[in-house]
């Protein structure tokens, strides 16, 4: 990709974004997405490709960071088991009965192993709110759903990539699914990513104190969301995991030791700019790229995993809220409706596609058959978040 095609990228994107602010329910992904589509069929983006690179070791650090930064500490402690819950228990109890549902359906139109029907559950279980939090604020007098939603996405990112690496494996080693194996090697690279971010994120807030000047504490942003995330990955843990909660850590001590609004002043001139050109770039890539999968034979079956994944993710979300007491009070049946729908799939579910493109060989129909469902999660979902929850405001 040539600094020229970035430029007319970004160009792009900051038109679709100045647009889009006066815009309450068409969230910018979706216009990205469909106009990558439309440059796809242009022989100037043709060398044009979205890689497991490119997506793990330029994108994902940058929105991983600001997603944990930016988090309202005050939410995640208001809200932390509901979260925590749903971003690991209830993401595995997706990927199980969403790859079983997906085994059976699947089965009756092509032939699908068990281990590339969790896969595909893996690949679609996290979530992407990315604009459709604004929305779901603006719609609704209560903030709490949206605090969900995005602190959801926020741990779901770490656990799911942890759950693809292990079934990936099993699946390109030809191996059968061992719950026991399984088990203990999500908790070691979960638990080990999650101490190192920790570690990581605690001993550089002290850093800062040696220089009072903003161009320095940005550097040290930096370093915090790209350090945490390159080492964690060399040494085996979750380098996801490390970064978020670097960014909680990072954002957590520094609230405590020196003016927070003084700090995130310094901070959010940076990341603010950072974030919609990583964005941009990224669902316009995910176009262009998706263009080259969408021409199969399949998209039955690719609706119908799609609709599976709305199913099961309310499924698992209702029966865990119902599930424990004093969660009914918090959320209720319509509002976990609308968490389920508001779990839209994106950067990360792309990200995992890209992984399992570059690993497995003669695999184009489940990719393709992902890729579609992906797309038309990203739409459909998009597009239907604000009615839907000002519906539910009536």
């Amino acid at each position: 990709m040539s600094a020229h095609q970035v430029l007319i990228l970004l160009i792009i994107g900051y038109i679709v974004f100045s647009i889009d602010k006066k815009q309450k329910f068409f969230p910018v992904p979706v216009v990205l997405v469909l106009l990558g589509l439309v440059l796809a069929i242009i022989p100037y983006f043709d060398d044009i490709t979205l890689t497991k690179e490119l997506i793990f070791n330029v994108f994902l650090p940058a929105l991983l960071f600001v997603s944990a930064y930016s988090f309202p500490l005050d939410n995640l402690r208001k809200n932390k088991w509901i979260i925590g819950t749903l971003g690991t228990i209830g993401l595995l109890l997706t990927v199980l009965i969403l790859g079983a549902a997906i085994y059976l359906v699947g089965n009756l139109f092509i032939q699908l192993p068990f281990v590339a029907s969790l896969l595909i559950a893996s690949i679609l279980a996290p979530t992407d709110p990315v604009s459709v939090v604004s929305i779901l604020k603006q719609s609704l007098s209560d903030e709490k759903i949206a605090d969900i939603v995005e602190g959801e996405s926020m741990i779901n990112d770490g656990t799911s990539i942890v759950v693809f690496t292990l079934l990936l494996e099993m699946f390109t080693q030809d191996k059968s699914f061992s719950f026991g194996y399984f088990i203990g090697e999500f908790l070691y690279v979960s638990i080990g990513g999650i101490l190192l971010g920790i570690i990581f994120g605690w001993t550089l807030s002290k850093a800062v104190h040696y220089s009072k000047h903003r161009q320095y504490q940005v550097m040290l942003s930096i370093i915090v969301a790209y350090g945490s995330f390159y080492l964690g990955e060399a040494i085996g843990v979750s380098g996801v995991l490390s970064t978020v909660t670097a960014g909680l850590m990072l954002s957590f001590e520094f609230g405590r030791n020196i003016k927070e609004d003084y700090f995130r002043e310094s901070l959010d001139g940076f990341w603010n700019v950072v974030e919609p050109s990583v964005l941009s770039l990224i669902f316009l890539l995910i176009g262009i790229q998706a263009a080259d999968y969408l021409l199969f034979s399949e998209w039955m079956l690719a609706i119908a995993i799609f609709m599976l994944s709305l199913i099961v993710r309310f499924i698992v979300l209702n029966g865990l809220t119902l599930t424990v007491p004093g969660w009914r009070h918090t959320i209720s049946t319509k509002d976990t409706g609308l968490v389920t729908w508001s779990g839209i799939k994106g950067t990360m579910s792309v990200a995992l596609l890209m992984g399992f493109e570059a690993a497995a060989d003669n695999a184009d129909m489940l990719i393709s058959l992902t890729f579609a469902a992906v797309l038309l999660s990203l739409v459909i979902q998009s597009l239907g978040v604000y009615p839907i929850a000002k519906k539910i405001k009536q």
